[in-house]
């Protein structure tokens, strides 16, 4: 959901807040006695300037008798923001493509990371997370790779860097179990990968994550990402060139059979690795 229509929804949110308050006849301030608020606040809810807790919606709910309403709507406005503004729309589409094709410079991507991968990668850019907001998040990911396990699945062929296998993320263990499940992806036939090798040199996108989708009935995508913001597109012209990229990243990367054997080589160094730790 792109942050301009949740903007609306919270605004639809405060709007309903206000015609139910006047409905029952009470003043901002009344309501906001009740509810453990200041006056000031339900005003800023109503006008959507301010998002309130989920303590304080249920209560709002209670105390105007709305059977629910606003901690349903609540819930359902923050379970959509489980992802950055501009990743919702690739989270949306991913389920709906028959072909997803990725470039993964530095990192697993996410619809092949196990869990404790996941958390290591996540912990690193969030240590100051508390903790249930971060299990949330995990759990999010983890919903996202439901789609490789379907007999609806997409066909996903994935270009992984070298520097994937090698930067220790979580350390020998982690690796190790990582590589191990995506080996088990190969061998079941769901997920075709190829290493692109440190030998390769230099390529198109240069450490720029690359992710090209197609569908049944709509035009396809390529989404590309920076820090702590993403690019997804869809027009014609762009979509083609970074095919094209794809295509030369693809064609400069280790054979099927030779990236499996890399995998299955670098799995057991961290085995060994790990065992002796």
């Amino acid at each position: 959901m792109a942050n301009a229509s949740r903007q609306v929804l919270w605004e639809y949110w405060g709007t309903e807040l206000k015609r139910h308050r006047e409905n029952a006849a009470l003043t901002q301030e009344m309501l906001g006695e009740r509810v453990f608020v200041s006056g000031g606040y339900i005003g800023q809810f109503e006008q959507a300037i301010r998002r309130p807790q989920l303590d304080v919606a249920i209560r709002i709910d209670q105390v105007l008798q709305t059977d629910g309403f606003f901690e349903r709507a609540w819930r359902k406005l923050i379970d959509d923001q489980r992802y950055a503004d501009y990743f919702a729309k690739v989270v949306e589409l991913e389920p709906l493509a028959t072909t997803i094709c990725e470039f993964a410079p530095m990192a697993v991507p996410g619809l092949l990371q196990t869990e404790p991968y996941m958390r290591a990668v996540m912990r690193a850019g969030n240590p100051f997370v508390p903790d249930e907001e971060f299990d949330d998040g995990v759990r999010s990911r983890l919903d996202r790779a439901v789609i490789l396990e379907t007999s609806t699945r997409p066909t996903y062929w994935a270009v992984l860097h070298e520097a994937v296998l090698r930067v220790p993320v979580g350390g020998p263990a982690v690796m190790a179990g990582q590589l191990e499940y995506i080996l088990r992806l190969i061998h079941e036939h769901k997920i075709l990968i190829q290493i692109l090798p440190f030998a390769a040199g230099a390529h198109p996108t240069m450490g720029r994550m690359l992710k090209l989708m197609e569908f049944d009935d709509a035009p396809p995508t390529a989404y590309t990402e920076a820090v702590y913001s993403g690019a997804l597109l869809d027009d014609p012209a762009i979509v083609k060139r970074a095919q094209q990229d794809y295509d030369l990243i693809r064609a400069a990367a280790l054979s099927p059979e030779a990236s499996l054997a890399l995998i299955e080589s670098t799995a057991e160094e961290y085995r060994r690795c790990a065992s002796t730790n």
